[in-house]
């Protein structure tokens, strides 16, 4: 299962409030201007500042 595309449209970083995108293996949404990853969890965003991953630290599901 997929996260919803009209999902994706509306999610904003709980930060600068920018546009995500979405990590090619669908496991995390990315904030290019903050540099995050935030998760995603059994097809749920987890959208707190606190669970973001610095993009260099990003593992993904590997």
């Amino acid at each position: 299962m997929t996260l919803d595309t009209q999902l994706l449209d509306i999610l904003v970083c709980p930060s600068c409030k920018e546009s995500l995108t979405l990590c090619p293996d669908q496991d995390g949404l990315l904030c290019e201007k903050c540099q995050v990853v935030y998760p995603v969890k059994e097809d749920i965003p987890v959208m707190l500042t606190d669970e973001a991953v610095p993009v260099g630290q990003w593992q993904g599901s590997k």
